[in-house]
């Protein structure tokens, strides 16, 4: 059941990007880990700001459109 409701997760984000303006979509954070876990070794680009209290930025590509997440708190992403 859990391919299910990722399959759906990643088909809602494709859904949402392309209905987006661009190519960059923005998703939630269960959407972006579905898919991270699509892709065998996904590159993913982070940033923090601390301007006035600080914010995680993550980006990553998958089949030619750019999703971005930016938590409340650093996402997990395991170890390199």
């Amino acid at each position: 059941m859990a391919n299910g409701a990722a399959a759906g997760g990643a088909a809602a984000a494709i859904a949402q990007a392309i209905k987006a303006s661009g190519a960059i979509v923005r998703v939630e954070p269960t959407d972006f880990m579905t898919i991270l876990d699509k892709v065998e070794k996904p590159l993913v680009v982070h940033s923090v700001s601390k301007y006035l209290s600080t914010k995680y930025h993550y980006l990553t590509s998958y089949k030619g459109l750019i999703f971005t997440q930016n938590p409340p708190h650093p996402l997990c992403l395991g170890q390199v």
